[in-house]
């Protein structure tokens, strides 16, 4: 027996540490007023393949199946489809709509740290607001996350509009600019040499080819430089990148939120804004998370391209999280958590205190009082129990419970219910 390549099962103390890492998420989400929903991993293979979706890469890497109808399926690769799904299904929803979603996607691609084929993604997602408020938001709770994650980290955008407009001022046809920003988004793994080699390869002509060459030799250029060198004043891409980093200096992010004119994301489906999570440090190479705006996949989900349906997402990858988080420390266990040791057989005084332990809403474990007294003590003390009850024979005799305060030392004979309000 064996786990599938890329698959992992998760206990003990790796286990604590990615619920840690889910439960703070999940707060944050809550706090930012979005709600919690739950898609299907299970999808028609048409959605999933649809040219709205996730790009050829993508589609590569899906796990296909037939059920016993002869339907063609897919698990989910991602949780953004699903999402514009269950909108596309239901024209009720209010708007502006705030979701968030951690559930596993499954991707059939090379397996190395970080990246696996069975994941756990953690989206959240607005459909409504048009302006740059959506993601001026996703960024302070990106930088949140971040900061009580205790990671520093630079988050990288851009405008795939704005980058198109860039592109048509060096004369690469309309069609195919998607594919010089996919290309584009290498830069750094592949450096200029091999973005050139690319964009050479994909037949682009040579005077644009070495116009971009122009572009790549700029060293961070600024948004206010390529506005002014490639004369995009006035363009809606450039109003869009001016009018967000208006929004991130006024609350203050202007730190972590880093533009960066190259960065297009490798899917599809984006339109206007994208953004990328990284290590500020640079040890952790891979993305911490990213996102972006995609107002078409909606409304062509629907047929209806005449509806406008703006919606902005960013989503957080736990393994990537995790690749940082391993090494630390797991945090000790609920500080206020009790165990209950039956002291020479008297399992059914201790089953009984806590059951009314836990009513009170108390964390409580019971012994199987099988092993050295002592023993006993020293494991509780080692897995952070703050509090160990004993009921002996003396203690029973009294219907009392002995509560030790394994952090002060001291014992005291107690009543479950002074037990109860002692913890």
């Amino acid at each position: 027996m064996q786990n599938i390549k890329g698959t992992y099962d998760y206990f003990g103390r790796e286990q604590a540490i990615r619920q840690n890492v889910r439960a703070t998420l999940q707060e944050l989400f809550e706090l930012y007023g979005f709600e919690s929903m739950d898609t299907a991993l299970l999808n028609e293979l048409e959605l999933l393949t649809s040219k709205y979706a996730g790009g050829d890469e993508i589609l590569r890497e899906m796990y296909q199946l037939t059920d016993q109808g002869g339907r063609r399926l897919g698990l989910r690769y991602d949780l953004t489809i699903p999402f514009a799904k269950v909108i596309a299904l239901n024209p009720g929803i209010e708007f502006p709509y705030r979701r968030y979603e951690i559930g596993k996607v499954f991707r059939d691609g090379p397996v190395k740290k970080g990246r696996l084929r069975e994941f756990l993604q953690c989206d959240a997602d607005v459909v409504g607001i048009a302006g740059p408020q959506a993601e001026a938001e996703l960024m302070q709770l990106a930088a949140e996350v971040f900061r009580r994650l205790d990671i520093p980290v630079v988050l990288k955008w851009n405008n795939r509009r704005f980058l198109g407009e860039i592109l048509s001022a060096v004369a690469v046809p309309p069609e195919e600019q998607l594919s010089a920003m996919l290309t584009l988004d290498k830069l750094a793994k592949i450096g200029s040499g091999g973005v050139l080699a690319e964009l050479t390869d994909k037949q682009l002509a040579a005077d644009t080819v070495q116009q971009i060459a122009g572009l790549l030799t700029l060293d961070n250029p600024e948004f206010g430089q390529l506005v002014e060198q490639y004369q995009l004043e006035g363009l809606p891409g450039a109003g869009e990148v001016l009018a967000l980093q208006q929004l991130i200096d006024g609350v203050g992010l202007g730190a972590v939120c880093v533009f960066d004119p190259f960065l297009s994301r490798g899917l599809s489906f984006y339109t206007g804004t994208v953004y990328e999570i990284f290590d500020a440090s640079g040890r952790y190479t891979s993305s911490l998370g990213g996102g972006g705006r995609y107002d078409a996949i909606i409304g062509k989900l629907v047929g209806r391209d005449d509806i406008a349906y703006p919606t902005v997402g960013i989503s957080f990858g736990m393994e990537s999280v995790m690749a940082l988080l391993g090494g630390r420390p797991a945090e000790a266990e609920d500080r206020c958590g009790v165990l209950i040791i039956p002291v020479g057989g008297y399992m059914p005084q201790a089953l009984t205190a806590a059951a009314v332990l836990r009513a009170a809403g108390i964390r409580t474990n019971v012994d199987s009082g099988t092993r050295k007294l002592k023993k006993t003590l020293a494991g509780a003390s080692a897995k952070g129990f703050r509090y160990v009850i004993m009921i002996g024979e003396t203690e029973a005799a009294l219907g009392k419970l002995r509560l030790k305060d394994m952090t002060l030392q001291s014992e005291t004979l107690v009543s479950v219910e002074e037990a109860v309000r002692l913890i």
